[in-house]
């Protein structure tokens, strides 16, 4: 029976699928909530440089490179893997970063200050993301556990 619905999950496309729809609708709500309570704790006065979404930015794609190669790594995508990828990955980070904000933040900035700001978190944000790629390269074997 297990192995039936494992199978039968596993071939629903995760945007037709209402547990997985839900798993991600969760993550997104704790991942929005972390990133509100940061923004709040931490807001700096409009026209300044917003360090605030710079790190949440950052530090998101440090950790969601870490997670996905981890999880590749780990093994194949289903069953838990597939919950954890879609439910922190998609779900926490996806509600955790926040480009619209960024994007809202730029428009207040001075023109070279929005420009240094939207090159900062472009470039230094792939290279957070490579970075954790390569973590997880170096800690997660092939085959091992994510």
């Amino acid at each position: 029976m297990a192995l039936t619905s494992t199978r039968r999950r596993a071939s629903i496309h995760a945007h037709r699928d209402p547990v997985l729809l839900g798993v991600v609708f969760l993550g997104g709500a704790v991942g929005t909530a972390i990133r509100s309570l940061l923004g709040d704790a931490f807001a700096g006065p409009s026209g300044t440089w917003p360090w605030t979404t710079l790190s949440i930015n950052l530090t998101g794609a440090f950790l969601l490179g870490l997670l996905l190669e981890g999880l590749v790594r780990s093994g194949e995508d289903t069953g838990g893997r597939r919950l954890v990828r879609l439910g922190v990955g998609t779900g926490v980070m996806g509600g955790y970063t926040t480009y619209s904000t960024f994007m809202v933040e730029t428009t207040d900035l001075p023109w070279p200050m929005a420009t240094g700001y939207v090159v900062a978190t472009v470039v230094l944000g792939a290279l957070l993301a490579w970075a954790g790629i390569r973590a997880a390269k170096a800690f997660v074997p092939i085959g091992g556990t994510a």
